[in-house]
């Protein structure tokens, strides 16, 4: 395996001073030997595992005389990269030394169900609703569309369509039971109207009956009055 950066992976063709001369990728962990040529660490070890000199220059080497090149590791750590979720659709770019972290909250990022047992890779924002319907959920609802939420015991004994026929049932019961009394309340109001017009039609008779009785009776007459001057007396 290659122990530099893919080249790929940059937003614009680095600098050819940061290729590594083994792999042809770009410097990770650079590292300068006696002869001045520097290397991506992992691949200068594995060269020198099977020979003892420079790839370069055929000079000999000497493990100790190794330097890690920290000043050229942070200048390809400004570099601007892709997030390795490019090709998923992630269209964020940052420095390469910030990459870990943007990964670490891509929302694209595969990542492993957390249920035992289940080996699917789902991405990140796509896992919360993948533990709704995994298999291997201890809770998950109930993939007929019911609504239940069911452990791995219920799940085997689960029968959608016949809790729904239950509940549909209970809740027609409920139904005929409320338009049972809403009947009987209205049946009491229909009552109550129907006594209330009768008192009122007799009040109406009884009211006309009174008047026409006021309207009937003779009017009462007064006494004449006695002519001013006279007396009762009789004149002697």
């Amino acid at each position: 395996q290659s122990g530099g950066y893919d080249l790929n992976l940059f937003t614009s063709p680095p600098d050819c001073n940061f290729l590594c001369s083994i792999c042809h990728g770009v410097l990770k962990r650079p590292v300068r030997l006696p002869c001045s040529h520097i290397f991506c660490k992992k691949c200068i070890v594995r060269w020198l595992a099977r020979q003892k000199t420079c790839p370069c220059c055929r000079k000999e080497v000497k493990w100790k005389r190794m330097v890690h090149v920290n000043k050229l590791r942070k200048v390809i750590g400004r570099l601007e990269v892709k997030c390795k979720n490019a090709e998923a659709g992630c269209s964020v770019t940052c420095p390469l030394a910030h990459r870990k972290g943007h990964q670490d909250s891509c929302p694209l990022e595969p990542m492993a169900c957390p249920n035992e047992g289940c080996s699917a890779q789902v991405p990140r924002r796509a896992l919360a609703e993948h533990g709704q319907h995994c298999q291997h959920s201890a809770q998950q609802r109930c993939p007929m569309g019911c609504g239940a939420t069911l452990g791995p015991a219920e799940r085997a004994d689960h029968n959608c369509y016949r809790e729904l026929r239950e509940a549909w049932g209970l809740r027609q019961e409920r139904s005929r039971a409320l338009l049972s009394r809403l009947r009987r309340c209205v049946r009491r109001v229909h009552r109550a109207t129907n006594l209330i017009r009768r008192q009122l039609a007799q009040l109406a008779d009884f009211l006309e009956e009174d008047h026409a009785q006021l309207e009937g009776a003779p009017e009462e007459e007064e006494p004449e009055a006695a002519p001013e001057g006279s007396s009762g007396a009789g004149v002697s």
